[in-house]
């Protein structure tokens, strides 16, 4: 079943917004775009592992991380609502 990917806040998908754009090449974005999307059909990709301890972003506890280059997108998932919450790009 589907999760939906979503920001807990404007602000925050602002911020994210505006790190994709600052990234070069134009390929490493639309490959970080897909790999979030992806998420909705597999949250918890294999190889890709729980951060331990939890890292606080922005008031927001992101439990899980996934590796694109040089890249790193912190994020947390609530089964019960089925959602990916995205908390940074870094």
């Amino acid at each position: 079943m589907r999760y939906k990917v979503k920001f807990p806040t404007n602000s925050l998908a602002k911020k994210f917004t505006k790190a994709l754009k600052s990234i070069s090449p134009k390929e490493l974005q639309k490959e970080i775009r897909e790999k979030v999307l992806a998420l909705g059909d597999d949250p918890r990709p294999q190889g890709e592992p729980k951060i331990k301890p939890p890292v606080e972003v922005y008031n927001y506890v992101a439990q899980f991380r996934l590796r694109v280059g040089n890249y790193r997108i912190l994020y947390d998932v609530d089964d019960k609502r089925r959602t990916v919450w995205i908390f940074a790009l870094d």
